[in-house]
């Protein structure tokens, strides 16, 4: 465990992030007052930033996660015919 002034933790920022990333904590002091600790992540948060936000959001009720009604896949509605799709393709590669 360390402890860091806030005039320092600012100058090394850098340095404790990386202390407390590798599994140290980082206890951060105001006139030998603790205000805040830089702790590890935990070992099931997940390492991307777009996860974590949306857990959070779920959790704080912001958003409601899709509830599956089967557990089938949703039907497949093609944009347009096959047909149309191939003359199309070949119209484009025409153009080369």
């Amino acid at each position: 465990m360390h402890a860091v002034g806030l005039k320092t933790l600012k100058n090394k920022l850098s340095e404790y992030v990386r202390l407390a990333a590798n599994g140290e904590t980082v206890l951060v002091t105001d006139r030998d007052r603790v205000v805040t600790e830089l702790v590890p992540p935990r070992a099931e948060r997940s390492p991307l930033l777009s996860d974590v936000m949306l857990a959070d959001a779920v959790r704080k009720g912001w958003i409601t996660p899709a509830v599956p009604t089967s557990d089938e896949p949703p039907p497949r509605h093609p944009v347009m015919p096959f047909d149309e799709l191939m003359r199309d393709l070949k119209r484009d590669r025409e153009d080369r």
